[in-house]
């Protein structure tokens, strides 16, 4: 996918300082971009809110797990029960789990 973003002068500033932690982190302005941008929209998000994030679940298949959850008394992480009514593979909850693990400890 490829995205262009036009900036003015007054948003010359923002961009030095996404090229100046691209080369701190070694990664390309482009990936600082999105970092920062994840970052935004993904902060203190929990799992079932980045999988509808990420369109691979509806917020009702969220809310049914969690009613499992409850029910269970929590005794099961709910990545656990949406991978075992299979709505969703568990390479997309580690997907998500490591989305949110970057977010919340950057």
């Amino acid at each position: 996918m490829q995205v262009t973003l036009y900036f003015g002068e007054e948003d010359e500033y923002l961009i030095r300082l996404v090229d100046d932690k691209a080369r701190r982190e070694r990664k390309s302005r482009s990936a600082v971009v999105l970092s920062i941008l994840e970052h935004y929209f993904e902060q203190g998000k929990r799992l079932g809110e980045i999988l509808v994030d990420l369109k691979m679940l509806t917020p009702h298949q969220i809310e049914q797990a969690l009613e499992i959850q409850r029910e269970e008394g929590h005794t099961r992480p709910i990545g656990q029960i949406l991978v075992e009514k299979g709505w969703v593979d568990d390479v997309i909850v580690e997907k998500a789990l490591r989305i949110q693990e970057r977010v919340n400890h950057n």
